[in-house]
């Protein structure tokens, strides 16, 4: 409704100012412009793009003003500038305004309005989905129109309204036990090399089992930090214990041998241990702040305990502090790995008919590729994999659960693993693929390529011809991952090549060709156009911002209040109110008429700060508070110093403008190094500093920004309109 009263409103305008630039000549130029940018508006709100419609229909305003006869076009070119802010500004307010105003947390829930967040919440979620697309087209009433197309919010932060409280366990063991894998990868390729099995440097896969007769290798799953190897020889044990041969394992392992001469394990040192440790929880920290930022969430403040990550959120969206819990939770660990489809490790199992097998599991039949042959031709084979479809009464991570635990029961050499990805099937009611249970891979144990290798990720579209409009994430690799992705590829064309994320398979495309170039890809499944987009910008953050170097779980979770008294947040406010009035009330009585432009352009730069912080959605806080308060001094000093010039120009005999136009040059070179001092610590500030700090710089920065447009730019618009008439005016600054 109210898209189309925009759609038909811009319409209009723009007619008039076609009519109107036919007319007059004089003023075609910005007419016709105007014209252009009310069409731009109009097609906006016809197709519902909310912010085409407004951010066209502000530069219409604009250009409508600077075709009007007010002073110069120069002046009137900045007022339409200005005043489109100003719009922007209120609407960008808006938000906050409604919900501190019309919500106030201390309303009992029955006398808030329908557009309140805490209202919305408790309505069905389809009744919710319902009222927000109704609220969103504008059949709501302009209020909430304004509300679900406008998600710019400045919320408290947790020290003035409280937020969310999370403490993740990170799972060290996990990092030392992929540092032992790491080791054994290196110590059993070197075995094969020292006891002659391996024709060139790297040995190849069949070279690898060829050690099997002499050496049996072990990794314990029930200690992280263990290596056994057991001789067939003690003759071998001696020839790989000797010092040249294990040297390069000494700096992070122990030696320790067995009576017998054939038995030896490897144990990661303690100290080493303490290290994987400790770097595993700051990078844990790291990596949560890399995603959190990611989401665009501010002020949110993170800590460590031991081995413990405290998240605090500040803020009170429930659905805001869903995405952060999913995104935080995800460990984004990728890899690589060829599937073993020559084995056909399942056939045995679902022959057996005395097997015990979970509810809903059976087994099904592929044709799965095998390479190709020596004459160039590819081989297939019809290939055993177990499926698990979800039963009426569990979670898909319920049933992925039962099959895992019925995986563990198998026996599987160190050399292999069992992989799980997910089961589409096509639901008849919707006609999209729906995720319904999940299935078998059996995989090589050894990564090719992991996430480390991974230097940038990007969610994209499928725009080819062929393709069918769905989502994936293509990935740049760094230049050692390409050289090894291309190497890999190359040797296994006409094979899998499972893709793996957080230990599930998402994909497992079989290789072609070589793949050069340092690119890859992960296809989202065969989910929901806006399940894959969802996906795959998800995938696309955590994989940017790293993945955790060990699984972290959820071991607390609490709402907190605010940490200040509402004794403590109410004086502060007072302080801050107190502190601002009595600088206004100065500036007036200093300089008159010319402090109370002054003020002006300080209530217009408060303003513009909130707007600024409310668009990136960040939390207010007591220091920050302080900063807004702090800046007002600044937006005053510069006035001042402009003030102050204009009068000596006007005591030097200058007249009105000369003495206005000379006042700005001159204080302007004084004006720009004070805010360029302010940024260059508030810049530090920002970038060392945590929590109450950081919150105050930012606010720091985005206040000076906006005190050099009000302060040189606005102010010098009203003292231009002030001078403009007669000649004699008389400038008055007390």
């Amino acid at each position: 409704m109210i898209f189309n009263v925009f759609a038909a409103s811009f319409a209009a305008i723009a007619l008039l100012a076609m009519l109107g630039a036919y007319l007059k000549r004089p003023k075609r130029a910005e007419l016709a412009t105007s014209a252009v940018l009310a069409v731009s508006a109009a097609s906006g709100a016809y197709y519902q793009s909310f912010w085409t419609a407004v951010g066209f229909g502000l530069l219409m305003l604009w250009g409508l003003y600077s075709a009007t006869n007010a002073v110069t076009f120069s002046w009137r070119f900045r007022v339409g500038l200005t005043l489109a802010l100003v719009a922007l500004t209120a609407l960008s307010l808006a938000p906050t305004v409604h919900d501190e105003v019309v919500c106030s947390s201390n309303k009992p829930l029955a006398e808030l309005r329908s557009s309140c967040p805490a209202v919305l919440k408790q309505m069905p979620a389809e009744a919710r989905d319902a009222h927000v697309k109704l609220a969103a087209q504008g059949d709501k009433g302009v209020t909430q129109f304004l509300l679900q197309n406008v998600g710019f919010r400045l919320v408290r932060g947790l020290d003035l309204a409280g937020g969310l409280r999370l403490v993740y366990n990170v799972q060290v063991d996990e990092a030392i036990r992929d540092k032992r894998d790491r080791a054994y990868d290196q110590l059993r390729a070197s075995m094969t090399k020292e006891l002659g099995l391996a024709a060139g440097d790297v040995p190849t896969v069949e070279e690898l089992g060829k050690l099997a007769a002499k050496v049996k290798l072990q990794k314990p799953r029930e200690h992280a930090e263990l290596i056994v190897a057991s001789f067939e020889d003690a003759a071998d044990s001696a020839k790989i214990l000797d010092e040249k041969h294990i040297a390069p394992f000494l700096r992070e392992m122990t030696v320790l041998r067995g009576a017998d001469g054939k038995s030896v394990t490897f144990r990661i040192r303690n100290e080493v241990g303490a290290d994987v440790r400790d770097k595993a929880v700051q990078q844990a920290k790291e990596t949560i702040h890399r995603r959190i930022d990611g989401l665009g969430v501010k002020e949110a403040a993170i800590s460590v305990r031991d081995e413990d990550i405290i998240v605090e959120v500040p803020g009170n969206q429930e659905k805001e502090f869903d995405r952060i819990r999913e995104i935080i939770s995800e460990t984004a660990r990728l890899e690589f790995k060829l599937l073993d489809d020559a084995v056909n490790f399942f056939e045995p199992i679902a022959s057996a008919t005395d097997a015990a097998l979970p509810v809903g599991l059976r087994f099904e039949i592929e044709n799965a590729p095998l390479g190709l042959s020596e004459n160039g031709s590819a081989r297939s084979l019809p290939s055993y994999f177990a499926r698990l479809n979800k039963l009426d009464n569990e979670t898909l991570e319920e049933a992925l659960k039962r099959m895992r635990e019925w995986a563990a029961t198998l026996s599987i050499d160190e050399d292999h693993e069992i992989g799980f990805g997910k089961v589409f099937e096509v639901n008849p009611d919707t006609e999209e693929f729906e995720h319904v249970g999940w299935r078998t891979y059996f995989l090589r144990a050894k990564a090719e390529l992991t996430g480390d290798m991974v230097r940038d990720a990007l969610a994209m579209g499928d725009q080819s011809d062929a393709g069918l409009g769905g989502w994936h994430v293509q990935m740049t690799l760094t230049p050692l991952g390409a050289e090894r992705f291309e190497e890999i590829t190359g040797a296994n064309v006409k094979k899998r090549f499972a893709i793996i994320l957080d230990s599930k398979v998402e994909s497992a495309p079989v290789i072609n060709e070589a793949i050069g170039g340092g690119t890859a890809r992960i296809t989202m499944g065969s989910g929901s156009l806006q399940q894959q987009l969802a996906d795959s910008r998800k995938l696309e953050l955590v994989l940017r911002s790293g993945a955790l170097p060990a699984p972290i779980s959820l071991s607390n979770e609490q709402r907190i209040g605010a940490l200040l008294g509402q004794d403590a947040i109410d004086d502060g406010l007072k302080a801050a109110a107190l502190g601002g009035m009595l600088v206004l009330l100065f500036m007036f009585w200093q300089y008159r008429r010319a402090g109370g432009i002054a003020n002006l352009a300080v209530a217009f730069n408060l303003l513009m700060q909130l707007a600024i912080l409310a668009m990136f959605n960040a939390s207010m806080t007591l220091p920050g508070l302080a900063g807004l308060a702090l800046t007002i001094g600044m937006s005053v000093d510069a006035n001042v110093l402009i003030n102050e010039r204009i009068r000596e120009e006007v005591a030097a005999g200058k007249s009105a403008r000369a003495a206005v136009a000379l006042g700005y040059d001159r204080a302007f070179s004084a004006i720009f190094d004070g805010n360029a001092t302010t940024l260059i610590a508030g810049l530090i500030m920002a970038q060392y500093g945590t929590g109450p700090i950081k919150g105050f710089a930012v606010t720091l920065i985005v206040g000076m920004m906006t005190n050099l447009f009000t302060g040189v730019v606005v102010t010098k618009l009203l003292f231009e309109w002030w001078v403009s008439g007669s000649r004699n005016v008389k400038l008055v600054l007390g």
